[in-house]
């Protein structure tokens, strides 16, 4: 249907590229332990909904684009190395934030976690280029329906994505709950995740179209 083949495959594969750590589990690790779960939810939904940027990218040529025009590529990456490197650097200058005062996060707080988690993918041509080159591999090449194959194969990759970072979530809280009363611990996780967001904005920088 929809001319995917081996969707069992692509599941299995999608699993274990969502288990492997990379950035977006230390993100939400990260948040876990800064403001507890729902720090950790927002900024696994904020992933998630960055990642669909791509997807629906991808199911209607975008990704294409962005990778055959230079002009947009370098502009999306200036852009997003931008974003990172000023949002990390934020990071670095935060004042630790004590559990007594992030067992129930504000909404405003658990928004911006959201919308940085977003930003993070939706900004980054390199998650664009990995959905162009990974999807299509499970979509037949004579498919009538490429782009809806496309959205249906990334919406799997998405959801299996957003459950593993709810469940780190869930067990980073918990785990750190002592952690997050210390103050010294807390600021060692600003500086980490500071630390990330810089190191992602200079990789983002420094990508070349192939």
């Amino acid at each position: 249907m929809l001319g995917i083949h081996e969707i069992w495959l692509f599941i299995l594969a999608g699993i274990v590229l969502n288990i492997t750590p990379g950035p977006d589990t230390v993100y939400v690790i990260g948040r876990s332990m800064q403001m507890g779960w729902r720090g950790g939810a927002a900024a696994a939904l904020g992933i998630s909904c960055g990642c669909f940027f791509h997807v629906a990218g991808a199911a209607i040529g975008l990704s294409a684009l962005l990778m055959a025009s230079s002009t947009a590529f370098s502009l999306v990456k200036l852009v997003g190395a931008a974003y990172l490197i000023v949002t990390g650097l934020q990071m670095l200058w935060a004042r630790p934030v004590l559990a007594t005062a992030i067992d129930e996060p504000a909404r405003s707080s658990l928004r911006l976690v959201f919308l940085q988690g977003v930003f993070t993918n939706a900004l980054n041509p390199k998650v664009a280029l990995f959905f162009l080159a990974f999807l299509p591999q499970f979509v037949a090449a004579d498919s009538a329906h490429k782009p809806l194959a496309f959205l249906t194969l990334g919406l799997i990759f998405i959801s299996t994505g957003t459950l593993w970072c709810l469940v780190l979530a869930a067990f980073a809280a918990k785990a750190a709950h002592r952690l997050r009363s210390s103050e010294g611990a807390i600021a060692w996780v600003n500086r980490a995740l500071g630390g990330l967001f810089i190191y992602l904005g200079i990789r983002v920088a420094m990508l070349e179209t192939r």
